[in-house]
């Protein structure tokens, strides 16, 4: 019998791709969606007729617990979040509800419906802040936004249910990741969209935030495959997921324009409304834990990343 995952963000970044990976290894992969006068299962639109979508929502447990009760999973995947950092100044209840709160809600399903099951639990770097880098899991935790204040508490909560209840949950402290799949609104996707668009005549000007700022940038595909290693590993426990290496916004424009031969400075100018209250100054991880103890290593480098992302956005503009 196949092992049945369940995965909450399954329309996002992360879960399209995680849905991918298990179906390829033979799961019946479940998904939560959340009810909307419009479709947003473009991610997954290949994928699905075979996967098993679920309406459902972080910030209702009576639905988790319903749903856990009835698929019985052996895997869960928590990834839904409003992921948006900026945004989480805007959104803030919001945004640390469905990340702390939601969290524990689907951890209390899993505890009263399928406690053998194994969880997975979306860290994330900015978790770390302002800590000085390289970060790793020994690192002090110093959130510089209410987003990673809520994966803060995720993370805790689950590191509490694992040694409260026995229950296997690992938390994965994701570095930046990207893909062809990125959201717009993300600050490398608004890059490539914006440099190709301005390649093609499309776009006269580009419009940044904070070029300075840091990030260790990895690819979306590389940090799915981690996280079901977490999962299948027999002994639960929490892992940096990163490349060690750190780039500059400006360094990732550059190489995008690069691929153009264009100067950003001709056509990209800087907005200070898309600053943060306060910001991150850069984030570089320390993955050695995960390469040691699971064998986990990246495909993909910063340069492969751009290749993937800018080729996808080039079939926009196919005749």
């Amino acid at each position: 019998m196949s092992n049945v995952a369940f995965i909450t963000g399954i329309t996002g970044q992360d879960g399209s791709y995680l849905a991918e990976l298990l179906l390829e290894k033979g799961y019946e992969v479940h998904g939560l969606i959340r009810r909307s006068s419009n479709f947003n299962t473009g991610r997954i639109d290949h994928i699905f007729d075979r996967l098993h979508l679920h309406f459902g929502d972080l910030a209702d447990g009576s639905s988790l617990a319903r749903l856990l009760h009835r698929i019985k999973p052996s895997e869960v995947f928590n990834l839904g979040a409003q992921s948006h950092v900026r945004v989480s100044f805007d959104c803030p209840e919001y945004t640390v509800d469905i990340a702390a709160m939601g969290t524990l809600r689907l951890l209390e399903a899993l505890r009263s419906s399928c406690p053998e099951a194994r969880f997975y639990q979306a860290s994330s770097s900015e978790m770390f802040g302002s800590a000085l880098p390289p970060q790793s899991e020994s690192t002090l935790f110093l959130p510089r936004s209410p987003y990673a204040v809520g994966k803060v508490a995720a993370f805790y909560l689950t590191q509490n249910y694992r040694d409260a209840y026995g229950i296997h949950g690992s938390n994965g402290i994701l570095f930046n990741h990207e893909s062809p799949r990125r959201g717009a609104t993300f600050v490398t996707q608004k890059i490539v969209k914006g440099v190709v668009a301005h390649a093609h005549g499309k776009q006269d000007k580009l419009f940044l935030g904070n070029l300075a700022a840091k990030r260790d940038w990895g690819h979306a595909r590389d940090y799915v495959r981690a996280m079901w290693m977490m999962v299948q590993h027999p002994t639960p426990d929490d892992y940096v997921v990163a490349t060690g290496s750190t780039y500059t916004v400006q360094d990732f424009l550059d190489r995008v324009c690069n691929c153009y031969g264009l100067s950003s400075h001709k056509f990209v100018e800087i907005d200070p409304r898309l600053f943060r209250p306060t910001e991150v100054d850069l984030l570089l991880g320390n993955p050695a834990k995960i390469k040691h103890q699971l064998g986990w290593e990246p495909l993909y480098d910063l340069d492969n990343l751009i290749t993937d992302m800018v080729n996808a956005e080039e079939k926009n503009y196919a005749s």
